[in-house]
C-alpha cells in the first residue's frame, strides 16, 4: 500500500495533508509513504523531518504507483499521472464548486473521496476536516479583527481613566462561531451572538455570551441535517434583519460565519446596516470566499465602507499553516486508520461513511448529492 502526499498547488494554500507525526503512524500500519519534495515547507516542515519519520521524499514522481493520494485541496487530474488505476484521492474536493474536476477524476478511473462530505456522526468526529479547520478559522477571525480594530478589547481601569470593553457580535454559532465567541471572551470583549438555530442559545450562554434571538416568529428552528443551518422563511429573515439592524449599530466587532453546504453564503449584513455602525468598527466575513455574508466584502482585501473596515480571507486556515496542517492530517489518518484491514493491508470502507464521501467509482460519478 503506497500513500502519496502532494505539495499543494492552489494559490495561497500553505497547508499540507500529512505531517511527520501521521507519516510515522501510516508506516506503523505497514504502508509506504512518498512525500513530494517541499510539500511541508509553507507549514514549517522540512523534507528531512518527513524522511526521519520513514517517508521517501520524491522530487516529482511522488504519485507514481500510489494507491492513495492525500491532499488538502483537490489536485488537478494531470498531477495524478502515474497513480494506480482506481487510486483513492482523499482531500477536500469542493464537489459543488469543482464539478468539472470531479468528472475528470471519474474519467481517469480514480475513486475520489471528499472529506468535507464526512457525515456528522459521533464516530466520524475525529475525521471531520470542516470542524477542525473551522475551529481555527473562528479563532483567527477574532485575532485578526482585533489587530485591525486598533483599540483594546478588554476593559482597562487606569489612573488616566477607564477604557470600555469592545463589543463583539458573532453571527452564526457553528464550530467557527463558538470558537470566535470563546476567543473574543478570552480577549475581554463583551460578546453577543445569534443563529437561526434556536438550539444554540444554551451554547452561547455556556460560553458567557449574550444570545440575540428573534422572539416574534414562532416555530422556527433552522436546524438542517447534520447540524447545519437551513434557509429560513421570508418572515423569519425579515424579523432577523430588524433585530440585527438594531443590535449591530452598537457593535465594535462583528464576525459572520454563516454557510449552507452547496449554496452561496446567505447575506447577513447589508450596506445600509454597515452605515449604522461606528467609524472604526471591523467586520470579519468568514464566508467571503463563498460569496460573503456581508455586502461589499472581498476576499483578502480590507474594504472600507462608511468608515467600517470589512475583511475576510479566501482561505482562513491557511493563515495558521502549522496547526491547520496538524489537525487536517490527523483527520485523514483517523479516517484511513479506522478502516484499515490488517489482513488486506489497506483500508476497506463501510457503507455509512464510504457512500457518504465517495464521489466517483468505476469511471462514474456515484454520489447522490451530485446526481440529484
Amino acid at each position: 500500500m503506497r500513500i502519496a502526499v502532494l505539495k499543494e498547488r492552489a494559490p495561497g494554500e500553505t497547508r499540507v495533508a500529512a505531517t511527520p507525526e501521521t507519516v510515522k503512524k501510516f508506516v506503523g500500519l505497514g504502508a509506504s509513504v512518498a512525500v513530494e519534495a517541499g510539500a511541508g515547507e509553507a507549514a514549517s516542515i522540512a523534507d528531512a523531518d518527513y524522511a526521519a519519520a520513514g517517508a521517501s521524499v520524491a522530487a516529482g514522481d511522488a504519485v507514481k504507483d500510489a494507491d492513495i493520494v492525500l491532499a488538502v485541496q483537490g489536485p488537478e487530474p494531470a498531477v495524478l499521472a502515474g497513480a494506480k488505476p482506481g487510486a483513492w484521492i482523499v482531500a477536500g474536493l469542493d464537489p459543488f464548486g469543482q464539478r468539472e474536476r470531479v468528472d475528470a477524476y471519474a474519467s481517469a478511473g480514480f475513486e475520489a473521496l471528499a472529506m468535507e462530505f464526512m457525515p456528522r456522526i459521533t464516530r466520524a468526529q475525529s475525521m471531520d476536516i470542516l470542524s477542525s479547520q473551522s475551529n481555527l478559522s473562528g479563532y483567527k477571525a477574532v485575532v485578526d479583527a482585533a489587530g485591525t480594530y486598533g483599540r483594546a478589547f478588554p476593559m482597562m481601569m487606569t489612573a488616566a481613566g477607564t477604557i470600555s470593553a469592545a463589543r463583539c457580535f458573532v453571527m452564526g454559532v457553528g464550530v467557527a462561531g463558538l470558537q470566535a465567541i470563546a476567543t473574543a471572551r478570552r480577549l475581554g470583549a463583551q460578546v453577543s451572538a445569534t443563529d437561526v438555530r434556536s438550539a444554540t442559545r444554551e451554547q452561547i450562554q455556556s460560553l458567557g455570551a449574550k444570545p440575540i434571538f428573534v422572539e416574534s416568529v414562532a416555530g422556527i428552528e433552522g436546524e438542517g441535517s447534520g447540524g447545519y443551518a437551513t434557509e429560513m422563511s421570508e418572515e423569519y429573515q425579515k424579523a432577523q434583519a430588524e433585530l440585527v439592524s438594531s443590535h449591530i449599530a452598537k457593535q465594535d466587532i462583528v464576525i459572520t460565519t454563516a454557510l449552507i453546504p452547496g449554496r452561496a453564503a446567505p447575506r447577513l449584513i447589508t450596506d445600509a446596516q454597515i452605515a449604522t455602525m461606528k467609524p472604526g468598527s471591523v467586520i470579519f466575513d468568514l464566508a467571503v470566499a463563498q460569496g460573503g455574508n456581508v455586502e461589499g466584502s472581498k476576499p483578502d482585501e480590507i474594504v472600507v465602507k462608511h468608515g467600517v473596515k470589512i475583511m475576510g480571507y479566501s482561505n482562513t486556515p491557511a493563515h495558521l499553516a502549522a496547526d491547520a496542517s496538524a489537525l487536517f492530517s490527523r483527520n485523514l489518518f483517523n479516517f484511513l486508520s479506522a478502516f484499515w484491514d490488517k489482513e488486506q493491508g489497506k483500508p476497506v470502507l463501510d457503507e455509512e461513511i464510504g457512500d457518504a464521501i465517495r464521489l466517483t467509482q468505476g469511471g462514474k460519478v456515484v454520489n447522490p448529492r451530485l446526481l440529484g
